[in-house]
This record gives structure tokens, C-alpha cells and sequence, in this order.
């Protein structure tokens, strides 16, 4: 069996909030969603969107917590040009700005912005993972 990511899904405190935030960014919520939970597909990935509290109790674990969690979510762009663009999309939709989008020691053009509610998502032109047609990032090769 071959492991996958099929979602991802966030805890949040306030999802009408959230989902303004997601929909400002351009995402489209699937018919399955409700005022309980919104699901948008991102080209083989679905982001969820769940209450924070609601979500801790599904994996049994408490709701409180704060600070970096240890996980960011990335979005890879075609162009420094295109970063600088959603990173502002995300300001203007109520992100807030972590660190703003510069050149990084990897080589790419990086910057995170937190949704209101916290999640760190880096926006990046990453140049050594390509984008196919479809805008999907590829890695240049697998290794056995």
C-alpha cells in the first residue's frame, strides 16, 4: 500500500470566518459542505475546514493550544511575481502577515502568512519543483 495525503483539515474557532478567508483566495467549497464543516478540493488534496473544538474531540485529544504546532502548510506559485500576489490576496482576506515574501537560502522566493486562526501557510516560487500544466507541484524525480 502506498501511503497519500488525501486531507488536510483544519481546526477552527469560527467557520463562516475561515471559510471567507479560503473563499477570498480563490478556493470553490464542495457540495458537501454545511456550516459544520466546508471541503475544497485542491487537485487531489482536500482542505477541510472543522470546528477546533469539534476536531479535538474526534481524535480525542484536548482543544487548547497555542504557538507553533510544527506544521505549515505550502503553496507553491509559478513566479516571484505571482507570491507577492497571493501573499496580498491572503492580507486583504484577513490573514495576517508572519514574514513577508523574500529570497531565501534555498534559492526561491518564500513568505508565510497565518489564517485568522493561526495556520502558517508559506506562499513560495520554489524554481526546483517544477509546475506541470495543471499548475501542480511535481517533484523533478522520485527515488526508488
Amino acid at each position: 500500500m502506498k501511503p497519500r495525503l488525501s486531507l488536510v483539515t483544519l481546526g477552527v474557532v469560527d467557520i463562516a470566518r475561515a471559510r471567507g478567508f479560503y473563499e477570498a483566495l480563490g478556493l470553490l467549497p464542495g457540495s458537501m459542505s454545511n456550516d459544520h464543516v466546508v471541503f475544497y478540493d485542491m487537485d487531489g488534496i482536500i482542505l477541510a475546514l472543522y470546528g477546533r473544538g469539534a476536531l479535538a474531540a474526534d481524535a480525542g485529544v484536548g482543544a487548547a493550544g497555542g504557538g507553533f504546532a510544527g506544521i505549515t502548510l505550502a503553496w507553491n506559485l509559478e513566479s516571484e511575481a505571482a507570491v507577492d500576489a497571493a501573499f496580498a490576496a491572503a492580507l486583504a482576506a484577513g490573514g495576517r502577515a508572519v514574514k513577508r515574501p523574500e529570497k531565501v537560502f534555498w534559492g526561491g522566493w518564500s513568505g508565510y502568512v497565518a489564517d485568522p486562526d493561526g495556520h502558517l501557510w508559506e506562499i513560495a516560487h520554489n524554481p526546483f519543483f517544477p509546475l506541470d500544466e495543471r499548475g501542480i507541484t511535481r517533484l523533478p524525480e522520485t527515488v526508488p
